[in-house]
């Protein structure tokens, strides 16, 4: 289906929707809330709304008062569909009235009270002392899970009010080791607390006795080639793996709750607030934190705090945060106690339910942050505005549209590689990137490696020019005819100084600077203090993006190099294996280890390899084996 054009800020939510379950809360230019869906994958409902499709009367009518639009990320498509719910009840959006869902989900009821329990399926969570687990996805689904925990763990099912009168005898369910029979006495009431224990432990989540059991059956079934009933366990296994799915939109507790987390990329920061009330998930806000990316999340949500809940009525009774500084918590919790006037609990959850909540808002605030760095504004600001504002810094008097990055890599001195990565407009053009083999230096030297990359590349880009210029052509087009407008150099003042004298000698004048990595100072050729950026800034975010990617690239090829000579040198060793040999002997063996374990009949049933080429590995692996061999250099020796 084509794409509409529903204005930029439309447009960018929806290329980033995410392929997660989670609601959506369609908005009119008001910002009223006049929708709210589920979707077990954002990414493909959503944008069903906006293609250019036939819809029903109803949604048509929605779709053309859409302004905007929401999303709340969850963990499963349970939490969603009581998430929606909540949602719907409590904004009532005008084309949610007529399909609004106000069904209570199913709880399994346990009264402990009895003397021998049962499970029972309830409707309601009453205050009459049972306890209930759940909310549970529909009614058949709980009767499978009540089923399955009845195979492992044998319970009573009967309507016998106990203590009886007399004993009575057993039903089918004794015979069938379903029920310990408690009412012909087979079974004393603490014999039955200790696997109640069990069944409790099976509900609050620990349901691993009940899988190892189910896993098990399946196994001997397969094993006995029973397939259907192996089938109908691996079912099992699934409904009690989705079944058991721990709760996060939805609540018993009635619980009022904050939770916080924040999401950082190095330069800004988003905090993510979801809003618990009545033990119902309500919703949530993201806000946006400038030049806050690279601190410490402690200090930054510490300070978030501290500004958000000046007015004591937004103070919930419990909050929760994903992180504090170090004994920051007792004295942020006295803090909202003050401005709430009232009881307040503050806590880091490290473990269990409420960090789950804490995760799910860590999740939203990703989501936000990622969206916020995709809108143009954005996304300018860190690319051209970046590249404009480091020229600013540099005193260069130009905008450096093309700037290069180099740096050299090798192990000891061997298969000594440079890499150069170009970005454009402040954003990585990986088509421009070059690598170089080094030719002419011998050894480790970093200063001679990066001279002799600069001066070919100078040279390839200075003749490119001239044949171009001489062809009619513009200069640029070629593989090294557009030249930089600025070089970084990864290193310090020494490396800079080769890098400047290579260019010079070809006539080239190109502005450079260094960058030691060490305090990230930015060397320039004519001053000898170094100059030190922001790091909250986003030019330094530039020169280290350029850094890291030159970094990156000298590493991939200088390891792919090194992989390939020390395959071949090896085998290059061995008299009478040619090219072909090689490679029929490592697409057998796939690697040179297996090689030199391989067996004489096993060589010798290799395409192309003969009785004599055969003994000839076999003597080469007998001399790989001998004690005091030297071994080449090992990756941990790598230099970059």
């Amino acid at each position: 289906m084509p794409k509409l054009d529903w204005g930029e800020n439309l447009n960018l939510k929806i290329d980033m929707l995410p392929e997660s379950p989670g609601c959506y809360l369609m908005k009119d230019d008001t910002g009223t809330i006049i929708y709210v869906g589920k979707a077990v994958n954002l990414k493909n409902r959503v944008r069903s709304y906006f293609r250019d499709q036939t819809h029903t009367p109803k949604v048509e009518a929605m779709i053309s008062h859409i302004a905007d639009f929401d999303i709340l990320l969850c963990e499963t498509n349970l939490e969603a569909l009581c998430l929606e719910c909540n949602l719907i009840k409590e904004h009532r959006p005008y084309y949610n009235i007529l399909l609004k869902d106000d069904k209570h989900y199913p709880y399994i009821r346990l009264d402990l009270r009895e003397p021998f329990p049962r499970l029972r399926l309830a409707r309601r969570m009453e205050s009459d002392g049972a306890k209930y687990y759940g909310p549970y996805i529909g009614a058949s689904a709980v009767r499978q899970v009540m089923d399955t925990v009845r195979e492992v763990f044998p319970l009573r099912t009967c309507n016998l009010a106990f203590p009886l009168k007399k004993t009575v005898r057993p039903c089918l369910n004794f015979e069938l080791g379903k029920c310990p029979a408690p009412c012909d006495g087979h079974c004393t009431q603490e014999e039955y607390a200790r696997t109640m224990s069990g069944v409790q432990a099976f509900l609050e989540g620990d349901y691993t006795q009940v899988l190892s059991y189910l896993e098990q059956s399946m196994r001997e079934s397969a094993e006995r080639m029973a397939y259907e009933k192996a089938a109908v366990f691996r079912d099992k296994i699934k409904d009690v793996r989705g079944m058991m799915e721990r709760q996060i939109a939805i609540r018993t507790d009635l619980s009022e709750q904050d939770i916080l987390a924040i999401a950082q990329d190095g330069l800004d920061a988003m905090v993510q607030i979801l809003y618990v009330r009545g033990g119902r998930m309500l919703g949530g806000d993201s806000f946006t934190l400038a030049r806050e990316g690279g601190e410490n999340p402690g200090d930054v949500l510490m300070a978030f705090m501290t500004q958000y809940y000046t007015q004591g009525a937004l103070v919930p009774r419990h909050i929760l945060v994903q992180t504090l500084p170090d004994s920051a918590e007792r004295e942020m919790e006295t803090w909202l106690r003050q401005q709430k006037g009232g009881t307040v609990t503050l806590r880091v959850p490290k473990r269990g339910e409420k960090h789950d909540l804490v995760l799910l808002a860590e999740k939203n605030a990703r989501d936000a942050l990622e969206k916020r760095n995709a809108r143009t504004s954005v996304r300018d600001e860190r690319t051209r505005g970046a590249a404009e504002t480091l020229g600013h810094l540099l005193g260069l008097d130009h905008f450096p549209r093309r700037i290069e990055g180099y740096d050299i890599s090798n192990t000891q001195g061997v298969q000594s590689v440079g890499s150069m990565v170009v970005f454009l407009n402040g954003e990585p053009a990986v088509k421009e990137y070059r690598k170089f083999r080094i030719k002419t230096v011998e050894g480790a030297n970093d200063f001679a490696s990066l001279k002799e990359v600069l001066t070919r590349r100078f040279s390839h880009g200075l003749e490119e020019i001239r044949q171009r210029e001489e062809a009619g052509l513009p200069p640029s087009g070629g593989k090294f005819s557009d030249l930089p407008d600025l070089i970084l150099i990864d290193g310090g003042p020494q490396q800079l100084r080769f890098a400047r004298e290579a260019v010079q000698a070809l006539g080239a004048d190109v502005p450079m600077f260094g960058l030691a990595e060490r305090l990230e100072e930015i060397y320039l050729p004519d001053r000898e203090e170094p100059l030190v950026l922001d790091h909250r800034t986003p030019e330094l975010q530039l020169v280290q993006r350029v850094r890291d990617e030159a970094h990156r690239t000298a590493i991939t090829h200088h390891r792919a190099l090194r992989g390939k000579a020390f395959v071949h040198s090896q085998l290059e060793d061995i008299p009478g294996i040619g090219p072909e040999r090689r490679k029929a002997l490592l697409r057998a063996f796939g690697s040179l280890k297996a090689i030199r374990e391989a067996s004489l009949e096993s060589l010798l049933a290799v395409r192309g390899m003969n009785r004599s080429s055969a003994e000839a590995v076999l003597a080469w692996a007998r001399k790989e084996e001998e004690p005091g061999r030297p071994h080449p250099v090992p990756a941990s020796g790598e230099k970059a």
